[in-house]
C-alpha cells in the first residue's frame, strides 16, 4: 500500500537500457507479491505445480529476474520483511479485511462465468505465505543470488543499503522508501506487462521510473522531514490520513505552516497522537549492516530437481535460464557486481 505521493511525485521515465550494469536493493515482499497478481491463468489464479502448490512468484524470480541479470547486466539483492512494526498493525488487520472481502467477489465472479471480473477482482486476493517466501529464498539461493532479512520493514533496510552506497538505487513500487531516505527509487523493473488498477477498473502499461529523493524535495520546497509530515497528513501504513486531504492539500499546508504541530487547530486535533513515533520509524527504522552482497555460483543439478522435479517447472525452461546465468557469470568479475554509482 504505502503513501500515495502520485500526485505529486517528480519522476522520470526510463527503459531497462538506461539502467544497465546498475545495482538494486529489492523489497521482496512486493516484488513477490506483483509476480503473484501478474503471472496468472485465465481465471486469475496464481500458477500451481502438480501438487497445488502456488509457483507464479517463482516463475517471476526464476525467468524475469535472471533476464535482468544476463541481458542488463543488473546486480540485484533481494531484501526481505522481518517483524512488523507494532504501529502497522491496523494496517495489517485492515488488508486481510480486504483482501477476504475481494475473495468473496472472486467467487461470485467465477460462478456467474464473469471471467473479465474475475480476473479483477483475484489481484486483490493474492496472498504470500510463510512456505512461499522459503521457496523464494531457496531459488534465490541455487541461483547464487543474495538476499537480505530486514529486521523489520524491507524497504527501510532497502533504503538503509542504498543510502550507504552499497547498491545504487532501492528498487520497489512503494513510495515509503523516498520517506526511510532513499537517495534514489526506481520502480518497475522486476515485472513488465501491465498492471490492474483496481480503483480505476483499468490496466497500465508499466515502464521503469527513477524519482531522486533530493531533487524531488527541491521541487515540492520540502525537507524530507516534511514529507514524512506529509505522508502523515495523507495517511501511511501507521496511521490513518486526515479525510478530505490529500497530497496536494497536504502540501499546500506544509509549506504554508512548515510542520504539523503549526497546523490550524482543526485539522490537528484530528492527527494521530503517534505523530513523534511515526517520524522516528521513518527516520531511524531498524536496519542491519550485517549482510553480503556477494554473487556465487548457480547450483545447477540442485535447482533442477527444485523447479523441475518439486515445482512442476519444464526442463527445457530451466535448462535455458541456466545456460543463460552461465553466460551471465562467466563474463563478469565479483568486484563488477556491487557499489559505486
Amino acid at each position: 500500500m504505502g503513501v500515495n505521493l502520485t500526485p505529486i511525485i517528480e519522476k522520470r521515465v526510463v527503459t531497462l537500457d538506461d539502467l544497465r550494469g546498475r545495482s538494486f536493493a529489492v523489497d521482496g515482499f512486493v516484488v513477490l507479491h506483483q509476480f503473484l497478481a501478474l503471472i496468472i491463468g485465465r481465471d486469475g489464479q496464481p500458477l500451481t505445480d502438480a501438487m497445488g502448490r502456488t509457483t507464479s512468484h517463482l516463475v517471476g524470480l526464476a525467468f524475469r529476474t535472471t533476464r535482468l541479470i544476463a541481458d542488463y547486466g543488473m546486480s540485484l539483492v533481494f531484501v526481505f520483511d522481518g517483524r512488523p512494526p507494532q504501529l502497522k498493525r491496523a494496517e495489517v488487520e485492515k488488508r486481510r479485511e480486504i483482501r477476504a472481502k475481494f475473495e468473496e467477489e472472486y467467487k461470485e465472479a467465477v460462478a456467474a462465468g464473469d471471467y473479465k471480473a474475475a480476473m479483477s477482482k483475484a489481484v486483490m486476493t493474492v496472498r504470500l505465505t510463510g512456505e512461499g517466501i522459503a521457496d523464494a529464498k531457496r531459488l534465490l539461493d541455487l541461483l547464487g543470488i543474495p538476499w537480505v532479512q530486514a529486521p523489520s520493514e524491507g524497504e527501510a533496510q532497502a533504503a538503509y543499503m542504498a543510502a550507504r552506497r552499497d547498491v545504487w538505487a532501492s528498487n520497489s513500487q512503494d513510495y515509503d522508501s523516498l520517506l526511510f531516505g532513499t537517495p534514489r527509487l526506481v520502480r518497475y523493473i522486476t515485472i513488465q506487462g501491465e498492471e490492474w488498477l483496481p480503483s480505476k477498473g483499468r490496466a497500465r502499461k508499466l515502464q521503469p521510473e527513477i524519482i531522486e529523493l533530493e531533487p524531488f524535495l527541491a521541487t515540492l520546497k520540502l525537507t524530507r522531514g516534511q514529507l514524512i509530515d506529509l505522508g502523515i497528513l495523507i495517511g501511511t501504513d501507521f496511521n490513518e490520513g486526515i479525510r478530505g486531504i490529500g497530497p496536494k492539500t497536504a502540501l499546500k499546508l506544509l509549506r504554508k505552516h512548515g510542520r504539523l504541530e503549526d497546523l490550524p487547530p482543526e485539522i490537528r486535533d484530528q492527527l494521530t497522537s503517534d505523530i513523534d513515533a511515526i517520524r522516528d520509524l521513518y527516520l531511524n527504522p531498524p536496519a542491519t549492516d550485517k549482510y553480503s552482497l556477494e554473487e556465487k555460483p548457480v547450483q545447477e543439478q540442485e535447482l533442477i530437481r527444485f523447479l523441475c522435479d518439486e515445482r512442476s517447472f519444464s526442463r527445457e525452461r530451466v535448462e535455458t535460464m541456466i545456460t543463460r546465468m552461465r553466460g551471465a557469470r562467466g563474463q563478469r568479475r565479483l568486484s563488477d557486481w556491487f557499489g559505486g554509482p
